[in-house]
C-alpha cells in the first residue's frame, strides 16, 4: 500500500498521552469545578509547592509544559491571588514565584485528593508492578 498509518493502539507515545489525560483528568475535573481551577495552574501551583520561588522558566523546565500555556496560567494564578510574583534577591530582572497563603490553601485541598487518587490508580498494580513502572518510567524520563 501507499500508505502506512501508524497503529496508534501500539504507538508508545499516543499511548503514554492517552494514560496521561485519563489519568490527570480524573482529578482536575473536581478542582477545576470546586476551585476554578484549569490542569495548567494546578500542575504550575504543585511546582511552586515543592520548589518554591522559582521563575516562570524554571516551571516550564520542570513539566516540559509549553511556554504560553505556563505564562498565561501564571497570570491568572496571579490575578487571582493564588500566586505571589517577587524578584530574585531584588534583581528586577529576574522574577520568583511562590504560592500565596490562598494558593497554599487550595493546594492543601487539592493534594490530599490527587495523592488518593493517585493510590487507587496504583492499586491496579502489584507491588512488583509497581517497582517495575517506577524504574521503566524514571529510566524514559531520563532520556
Amino acid at each position: 500500500p501507499a500508505h502506512a498509518p501508524l497503529e496508534l493502539e501500539h504507538f508508545l507515545p499516543y499511548r503514554l498521552s492517552i494514560l496521561s489525560n485519563t489519568v490527570s483528568q480524573g482529578i482536575a475535573a473536581e478542582y477545576e469545578e470546586r476551585f476554578q481551577l484549569s490542569m495548567t495552574e494546578w500542575r504550575v501551583m504543585t511546582i511552586l509547592a515543592r520548589f518554591p520561588e522559582v521563575s516562570a522558566r524554571e516551571v516550564v523546565e520542570r513539566t516540559a509544559m509549553d511556554k504560553v500555556a505556563v505564562s498565561r496560567a501564571v497570570s491568572r494564578l496571579v490575578d487571582a491571588g493564588r500566586v505571589d510574583r517577587g524578584t530574585h534577591d531584588g534583581d528586577k530582572r529576574r522574577s520568583v514565584l511562590k504560592l500565596s497563603e490562598a494558593g497554599w490553601a487550595i493546594h492543601d485541598e487539592v493534594a490530599p485528593l490527587a495523592r488518593a487518587h493517585e493510590r487507587e490508580l496504583l492499586a491496579k498494580l502489584s507491588a512488583e508492578e509497581r517497582e517495575h513502572l517506577d524504574r521503566i518510567l524514571d529510566k524514559l524520563l531520563a532520556i
